[in-house]
C-alpha cells in the first residue's frame, strides 16, 4: 500500500513470492489459497495477482537483484532514524533521488522511464486500506481488551463492551461504537499489560485511597513539580488533598503534558496551591492569554488578614457571649 501511494497508482498485475501473509496453502493444482488480508488487499486495489513457482527463483530474478541492490546502496551501513516513518521517509527520498540515474545501457534516465510505466498504471481508489487485522473484542472488569496474547487498557467506562481491535505492525488502536477509545505502541511479548494512567484516573478520583496502588499508575514519569504539588495539597487538605491531586491529573486529558506540568509549577510559584488554580493557568495557556490569579487587577475586592488563633481570641467571645 505504501508503494501504491508512493508511485500514485496501482500496477495491472503484481507477481508474489509463497508468503504466508498472502498464501495460506498451496493446492495440488498449483492454485492459492489465499489468505483473507490478502484478498482483502486485492479486492480493495483490484489487481491481479500472480505467484512464482516454488523453488523456482529464476520466476523473479528481477526483483531478487534490486533486493540485493537496494541493501547493498541504501541500507549499507545500517541506517539509523528515530522511527519507522522517519526510516521510510528517508529511504523514499533515497529512491526519488536516483531516478535522476541511468541503469544499465538506457540512455533515458530511471524517473523518465518511470513517466511511461506510470502512465499505465490503474488509479488509486478514493480510501486507502488500513494496514491491519481487525477483530472484535470484550472490554475485562480491569478495563484490559486481549489482542494476540496481550492486554490493552481503555477509558474504564468501557467496561465489559464489546469493541473493535486494529491491530497494526506499530501500534493496536481500539474503538466503540465506530470511535476510537484508545491507541496503544503494540507489545510483541506475550501476557503483558500495556496502560495507559490517563485511562483509570476518572476511577480513582472516585476512590482516591487506591492512588498508590494502582498498577496501571507504576512507573508512571511525571515531572517533579507534580509530587511537589502532591505533597502541598496533603499537608494543607490530609486526603481531600490527595483528590484534589488525582483532579489536576485529570488534566492531562485535555492538555499535553508539557502545558500541565508548567501550570503546576507557575501555580507553586505563585502560592495558589488547589486544582482550581491549576486549572485556570492550563486553561489561560491553551487560549493563550494571561492567568486571571493576581489580584491587585481587583482592587475593589476587600483584603484578607489571616493570622494565627490565640486563645485571647476565644476569650474575647465568651466575655461577648456572657454580655
Amino acid at each position: 500500500m505504501s508503494s501504491f501511494a508512493f508511485f500514485g497508482g496501482v500496477p495491472l498485475s503484481i507477481l508474489y513470492d509463497n508468503l504466508k501473509i498472502a498464501v495460506a496453502r498451496i493446492c495440488g493444482d498449483g492454485k492459492r489459497e489465499r489468505t483473507r488480508a490478502f484478498t482483502g488487499l486485492v479486492s480493495h486495489y483490484l489487481f491481479q495477482d500472480r505467484f512464482g513457482r516454488p523453488g523456482k527463483g529464476n520466476d523473479k530474478g528481477k526483483v531478487e537483484g534490486l533486493v540485493k541492490f537496494a541493501r547493498s546502496n541504501f541500507l549499507t551501513p545500517v541506517p539509523i532514524a528515530a522511527s519507522y516513518e522517519a526510516l521510510n521517509a528517508m529511504l523514499a527520498e533515497r529512491c526519488r533521488l536516483r531516478q535522476s540515474d541511468r541503469a544499465g545501457r538506457h540512455a533515458e534516465t530511471i524517473g523518465t522511464r518511470l513517466a511511461a510505466d506510470l502512465a499505465a498504471l490503474q488509479h488509486l481508489p478514493g480510501v486507502a486500506l488500513e494496514p491491519c487485522e481487525t477483530i472484535s473484542a470484550r472490554v475485562s472488569s480491569t478495563a484490559l481488551v486481549r489482542y494476540r496474547g496481550n492486554g490493552y487498557s481503555v477509558p474504564t467506562a468501557h467496561g465489559f463492551q464489546t469493541v473493535l481491535v486494529k491491530g497494526f505492525v506499530d501500534a493496536v488502536v481500539i474503538l466503540c461504537d465506530g470511535a476510537p477509545i484508545a491507541r496503544h505502541a503494540r507489545s510483541y511479548g506475550h501476557g503483558e499489560f500495556v496502560y495507559d494512567p490517563l485511562h483509570y484516573l476518572a476511577l480513582l478520583e472516585t476512590k482516591p485511597g487506591a492512588l498508590d496502588q494502582a498498577a496501571a499508575l507504576q512507573g508512571w514519569a511525571l515531572p517533579p513539580a507534580f509530587q511537589h504539588l502532591r505533597q502541598l495539597l496533603e499537608a494543607r487538605m490530609g486526603n481531600r488533598g490527595k483528590r484534589e491531586f488525582i483532579q489536576v491529573l485529570r488534566l492531562l486529558e485535555i492538555a499535553a503534558k508539557e502545558v500541565v506540568a508548567a501550570a503546576v509549577a507557575e501555580a507553586i510559584h505563585l502560592g495558589a496551591i488547589g486544582f482550581d488554580a491549576v486549572r485556570q493557568i492550563v486553561l489561560a495557556r491553551i487560549e493563550r492569554r494571561p492567568a486571571r490569579l493576581d489580584l491587585t487587577a481587583y482592587p475593589y475586592l476587600p483584603g484578607t488578614d489571616v493570622r494565627m488563633t490565640r486563645a485571647a481570641d476565644y476569650a474575647a467571645l465568651l466575655q461577648e457571649q456572657a454580655a
